[in-house]
This record gives structure tokens, C-alpha cells and sequence, in this order.
């Protein structure tokens, strides 16, 4: 039984080899995370802190940059905008998106068309559906012809050109977009609840609306979280549907972060000034991101 032996005893295998193996296979993803995200992140945020018109040496000036942004009225109007876009933007888009998903759960036959049919203008580029909705909001367009049509010509504007109503036209286009992203992520929560749920509210006579308050809005918790963290990062980032509806104007009534990122880096050549909005614009979004996604992780423990 000894001949029957291997001569030669196999390698025991190295649980520390073995999981060395993985990082080795993660490095090439991270080397390319690190040297194409973090390192121009790092650069972008030291620029902050200088005055360099992108050719010659950057200087050093501290804090002067994000004093200029306090001082200027452009820049208060610019973070104001910001806010009142993205808050907007996220209260209307999630009611939207649940009401459109409680709708198309189950009932509708035609409820997988309409979900694509909803969901279509997310995949769609901003910049394209901003043009197109220059052309529905324009003076002569088509919004202003429908108006007139059935006798309501009193309620033709620029609304492109007023200052009072520029803001709320590109809160609209941004709604129509992203209104079936979060529809999308309320239909995902609805797919998890049980039918089970559902029939025994039904055999305790639970009214509609008790039933949507205390059993599927609870359940609902972590997919309002996923949606509102999502379409509060994309209202505060809004560019190209600014770009394309009013470029800013009128009279700087729609200025926001992102366009005066653009506008002070690459049209006025202000690298360092450019830098300072960037970077202010990351802190604000992370803080505001992280606090509301704590407020809802709480809400979600709550519940």
C-alpha cells in the first residue's frame, strides 16, 4: 500500500496567496480609478486655492477665490438657483414617479408599454431634449399656438425670456426626463412587496389610502431613499438642460453651479476662480446627499 503513496507531497496552497489573488485582479480597475477620478479630483481641488488662467503658473491665493463667490451677486444667485432647482426637482420628480408606479403596478394591460413609454426620455440625451423643448417653450412656439387655440392667448409669454418663469421651464424639462427614472426604482420596491401583504389588508377592510400609509409606504422606505439620493445629485449637477433652454439668462436668472463652472473655467479663462466653484459645488453635494440619505436610513429604521 506504501507504492500506492505519491512520491512527492503537493504544495499546500497559501490562504494568504490565495487571497492576494483578488486585490491582484482589482488592481488594474483601481490603478485607472486613481490616476483618470482621484488624482484630477486632487488637482481640480488645489486649483481652488490659485489663480491661473490655464497657460501660465498657477499662484498661490488662498482663500480669495470662494471670497469672490460670497462678494458676487452672480455667484449668491447661482447657489440660490441651485437649491431651489434641485429641492424642486426632487419633491416633483419622486410624487411623479410613485403615482406613475402605483398606477402601472398591476392593473393596466398596457402597463409594460407605458412603462417604456414613460421610462424612454431617460435614455435620451439632455442636451437633445433641451433643444426640443426650446422650441415648445420659444414665443412662437409650440406651447404659446396652443394656448392661443382654445382662447387662452392672455397666457402667452416668453417664457424662455421672462426672469420669473425661465427657472421653473428647465424644472419642467428635467421633471418630464427623470420623472420615469424614479419610477422605475418605486416599481422595483412595489415588485418586492408580497401579494400576501396586499390580501390581508383587503380581508381586514383596510381603505385605500390606509393601506398606502401604513403598509406600502414603509415598504417603500428604501426605494424612496435610493430614488431621492439619485435625483438630488442629478438636480444639483443640472448643466446641459440650462445650456440648451437659456445658457443662463436672462439676466442671469437661471445661473446655476454647473453653468458658472463652464462659463468662468472655459469662456472667460478663470481656471482657478472655475476650480473654486467646482469644488464648492462637491462639497455641497456631498453634504447635502449624505444628510438626506442619514435622514432617510433613520426614517427607514423607524419605520
Amino acid at each position: 500500500m506504501d507504492s500506492l503513496r505519491p512520491l512527492v507531497k503537493p504544495p499546500e496552497r497559501s490562504r494568504r496567496g490565495v487571497r492576494q489573488v483578488p486585490w491582484l485582479l482589482a488592481l488594474p480597475g483601481v490603478a485607472a480609478l486613481v490616476a483618470f477620478h482621484l488624482v484630477p479630483v486632487g488637482f481640480g481641488a488645489y486649483y481652488a486655492f490659485t489663480s491661473w488662467n490655464g497657460l501660465t503658473h498657477a499662484s498661490w491665493v488662498g482663500l480669495q477665490n470662494f471670497r469672490d463667490i460670497v462678494d458676487d451677486a452672480t455667484a449668491r444667485g447661482a447657489l440660490l438657483h441651485t437649491l431651489e432647482l434641485a429641492g424642486s426637482f426632487v419633491a416633483l420628480a419622486n410624487g411623479i414617479g410613485l403615482a406613475l408606479a402605483l398606477g402601472l403596478n398591476r392593473a393596466l394591460k398596457t402597463r409594460h408599454l407605458l412603462r417604456s413609454l414613460f421610462f424612454a426620455p431617460v435614455a435620451l440625451s439632455p442636451l437633445a431634449i433641451g433643444f426640443l423643448w426650446s422650441w415648445i417653450f420659444a414665443y412662437q412656439g409650440a406651447l404659446n399656438r396652443l394656448l392661443g387655440s382654445i382662447g387662452l392667448s392672455s397666457l402667452e409669454r416668453a417664457w424662455l425670456g421672462d426672469p420669473s418663469t425661465a427657472l421653473w421651464t428647465i424644472l419642467v424639462v428635467m421633471v418630464w426626463q427623470f420623472s420615469g427614472l424614479a419610477m422605475v426604482l418605486y416599481l422595483a420596491g412595489l415588485q418586492g412587496i408580497s401579494d400576501d401583504v396586499y390580501e390581508a389588508t383587503l380581508v381586514d377592510g383596510a381603505s385605500p389610502w390606509f393601506r398606502f400609509r401604513k403598509v406600502v409606504l414603509p415598504l417603500l422606505a428604501p426605494a424612496l431613499t435610493v430614488s431621492a439620493t439619485i435625483t438630488l445629485i442629478i438636480g444639483m449637477r443640472a448643466f446641459d438642460q440650462v445650456k440648451a433652454l437659456t445658457n443662463g439668462g436672462p439676466v442671469a436668472a437661471t445661473e446655476t453651479l454647473s453653468t458658472q463652472i463652464y462659463s468662468q473655467t472655459f469662456a472667460l479663462g478663470r481656471f482657478g476662480y472655475g476650480s473654486a466653484f467646482a469644488l464648492l459645488l462637491a462639497a455641497l453635494l456631498a453634504v447635502a446627499a449624505l444628510t438626506q440619505l442619514a435622514l432617510l436610513r433613520r426614517n427607514e429604521a423607524r419605520l
